[in-house]
């Protein structure tokens, strides 16, 4: 069979997808009220690391690299947009997708969650707990007590409820990070004149990796995967919801944007203005700037911003334990399925919430939760620590670039392809996230 017969049998495969069949329809109008799975998205990918990376970009260039924030913000629209795209114009999910692209993908995939998800379970349930044992330090137990809650509670969470309950969760969460981090924001007073010079793109001398870092890292590396599970869940499974996720990514990242900007306001305000550093590595570092907050402001703006901490933190617990446990459902299920020879349509499956009464939904968000456990006593689990950085580097142009290939090939409806617009950003942020990748390897292995 040649290059060019494959690629138009795939095209009449696509042809006759469920969605396929219905971009005929008309399209339904885009609405302020329907927007949810970017709410949630967003409030997943921004965790608190992603708080610290931004705080240490404010506290050693000031607003210098504001523009790459932006640009972090306009990088992952398309990512999202790209993957909405996929699920709603084909029917298919990104893993019935990466599964068309030869069974590598099936393999690195399932390693991939299985490692990351124990290390990221032990990490989001210490982020949310470090806040807290600072709130309450006489608690028995400290921040071991908090971690374990911590996940215990996102477990339950998620285990009892559905996703239109989570989206009513997660969007009380986003709403108190996001008005927490915006008010101290504006307490700290910014330079108004210096944040406009920020957008004007400039490269300090030794800010590249900061800067790159800052891009790859505004809002999600294996959520951004997610969100097209979680627009399915909310019940759009075809083309004519194109416009409305759109809309919906649009205003995910607007969100996220603001956040971000809003912390490197106060690590440029703060930290670099005042010339001090973060205390403490990792996100230790934020339980510092409740310090430098408050000495500065008092006790009521410290003890906000670690309830705004704790909100971010616990956000992108709830967000990884659903929508992980999706993509790990959609995965298990495939596999059992084609042994079996069975057919299925995992799009109307998502949407009906079949998936998230799945035994491996279930068994997912207990690995997330209870193996992880025993790292909390652990002082430094380095190969672990090694695997999970090496990993987590490779997923996001594993990402960019299989759906610039998904996207440009018959997988797809010729209208629903990708333009050169689209083409340019994943091509974009496949590059940016391959030298990203290459020197947190060489950092970490090095």
């Amino acid at each position: 069979m040649t290059g060019t017969q494959g690629a138009e049998d795939t095209e009449a495969e696509g042809a006759r997808t469920p969605a396929a069949r219905t971009r005929t329809h008309r399209t339904r109008k885009a609405s302020w009220k329907h927007i949810g799975p970017g709410i949630v998205v967003a409030a997943t990918g921004v965790g608190a690391g992603d708080l610290v990376a931004t705080l240490i970009a404010g506290s050693k260039f000031g607003y210098t690299l504001l523009w790459a924030a932006v640009a972090g913000c306009l990088v992952k629209i398309s990512l999202a947009e790209a993957t909405g795209r996929w699920h709603l114009a084909t029917g298919r999910t990104i893993l019935d997708g990466w599964r068309s692209l030869g069974a590598w993908t099936s393999v690195y995939f399932g390693f991939y969650v299985v490692v990351w998800g124990f290390i990221y379970g032990a990490t989001a349930m210490s982020s949310t707990a470090l806040p807290l044992a600072a709130l309450f330090p006489e608690t028995p137990g400290g921040l071991k007590t908090f971690a374990i809650a911590a996940g215990l509670i996102g477990l339950a969470l998620v285990w009892f409820n559905r996703y239109a309950r989570f989206e009513k969760l997660m969007t009380v969460l986003i709403g108190i990070k996001f008005l927490i981090v915006v008010y101290v924001a504006v307490r700290v007073v910014p330079d108004l004149p210096a944040v406009f010079a920020g957008l004007v793109p400039v490269l300090p001398n030794g800010s590249f990796f900061y800067t790159l870092g800052l891009i790859g890292g505004v809002g999600g590396t294996i959520t951004m995967a997610a969100y097209g599970y979680w627009i399915n869940s909310k019940g759009w499974t075809d083309a004519s919801w194109m416009k409305m996720m759109r809309l919906d990514n649009r205003v995910a990242y607007l969100t996220t944007g603001v956040f971000v900007v809003a912390m490197l306001i106060i690590g440029a305000e703060l930290l670099h203005a005042s010339h001090l550093a973060l205390e403490g590595g990792g996100d230790k570092g934020l339980l510092g700037l409740s310090d430098i907050l408050e000495a500065r402001f008092g006790v009521f703006t410290a003890k906000l911003f670690l309830i705004g901490f704790c909100a971010t933190s616990f956000s992108a617990l709830v967000g990884v334990w659903h929508g992980v446990s999706l993509l790990f459902a959609d995965f298990s299920e495939r596999l059992l399925r084609s042994s079996r020879g069975i057919e299925e349509n995992a799009v109307e499956e998502v949407a009906e919430g079949r998936r998230e009464r799945s035994l491996p939904f279930r068994a997912y968000m207990l690995w997330l939760t209870f193996p992880p456990m025993g790292l909390l006593w652990l002082d430094e689990p380095f190969g672990l620590v090694v695997a999970y950085g090496v990993l987590g580097a490779l997923f996001m142009p594993f990402l960019a670039l299989t759906l610039l290939w998904l996207l440009n090939s018959g997988r797809t409806p010729r209208e629903w392809r990708n333009g050169w617009l689209s083409n340019s950003m994943l091509a974009v942020a496949g590059l940016l996230f391959v030298v990203l990748c290459v020197q947190q390897v060489r950092e970490l292995l090095w």
